[in-house]
């Protein structure tokens, strides 16, 4: 039995004036998963997510949330998403206790219903003993747990999360991940939209946006499987030069990436130690490891992940 669509992206297309955000994105992602959205700056991945959270009106395509058109259909679509935003959408003036009663009153929680409901989020988010805290108190890191209990009070169908791990520390988006593992556990759906290259590998597949395309979708041992052999990295002062003498001494087809020059190829027969023994005086440094996802990146768009983002205004 093929698996459940929990949303649908179809040939979805978006412009702000002149600029074409999104260009015929198509994407599906299933039932119960976790799927990070992977982009540099300007990938389209956040305009994406305000046209799935309805906060953007679609201009052209279409999009449905387990059936539902977000077009069409946008009180019932909210009715399914539990959103959180990159930016804090909590009140910092509130009690943690009084910011999640608000939010639930909102989807028609009331009275016992809703009281059990807060408490069942803040238990799962160890927020009990802080229930009373004002939110302008709290951590980065504990202001993100009360934006998931938050927007799981109204036990949502899918998640869909903006750059979720903006401003915590390493410990702090571990914790992100294992509560959406929990979640996914559940059968929650999540969308995750992302920058972070080890992020985006710990979702179950990974949406490659680029320019406003999609540039690649499937999981993080598939896309690096797919890119080939070992990846050899130089580093050199003349990667013009260095990249037409590796092709042409060596038969090897080599791109030039941030300023590097980069071979992918299996190093069965010693491909990087036979070019540093030979050019090894135009060599600066050089590195020999297995694809990553910026070198599935890389193979897909021809570009460095972080290549052109300074000065880049749309996500």
């Amino acid at each position: 039995m093929p698996p459940e669509i929990a949303i649908a992206v179809s040939e979805v297309r978006h412009r702000y004036g002149e600029t074409e955000a999104l260009r015929g994105v198509s994407l599906e992602v299933y039932a119960g998963e976790t799927l990070a959205l992977l982009g540099p700056n300007g990938s389209g991945k956040t305009t994406l997510f305000k046209l799935l959270s309805t906060l953007m009106r679609i201009e052209s395509g279409s999009i449905t949330v387990h059936g539902a058109d977000v077009a069409t259909q946008g009180a019932a679509v909210r009715a399914m998403l539990g959103v959180v935003f990159q930016s804090p959408s909590l009140d910092p003036k509130l009690r943690i206790e009084e910011n999640l009663r608000c939010h639930g009153s909102m989807y028609g929680l009331r009275g016992t219903e809703l009281a059990s409901r807060v408490d069942e989020e803040l238990n799962r988010f160890g927020l009990i003993a802080r229930r009373s805290d004002l939110v302008e108190t709290l951590s980065g890191g504990l202001r993100r747990r009360v934006e998931l209990a938050k927007c799981l009070l109204h036990r949502p169908r899918v998640l869909v999360l903006d750059e979720p791990s903006t401003g915590l520390d390493p410990a702090a988006r571990a914790d992100l991940w294992r509560y959406l593992d929990e979640a996914r556990k559940e059968g929650v759906t999540s969308i995750v939209t992302t920058h972070l290259l080890e992020e985006a590998e710990k979702a179950d597949r990974i949406a490659i946006l680029c320019d406003g395309q999609l540039a690649a979708l499937n999981t993080p041992a598939a896309l690096q499987s797919s890119v080939g052999g070992d990846t050899i990295t130089f580093r050199t002062a003349d990667p013009v030069g260095l990249s037409n003498k590796i092709q042409d001494r060596f038969g090897a087809a080599a791109q030039i990436i941030d300023g590097a020059v980069r071979v992918e190829q299996d190093d069965q027969n010693g491909l990087a130690l036979r070019v540093y023994d030979e050019l090894r005086d135009q060599i600066d440094e050089m590195t020999l490891g297995k694809p990553t996802l910026e070198d599935v990146f890389v193979a897909r768009t021809g570009r460095g992940f972080h290549a052109g983002e300074e000065g880049t205004s749309l996500n």
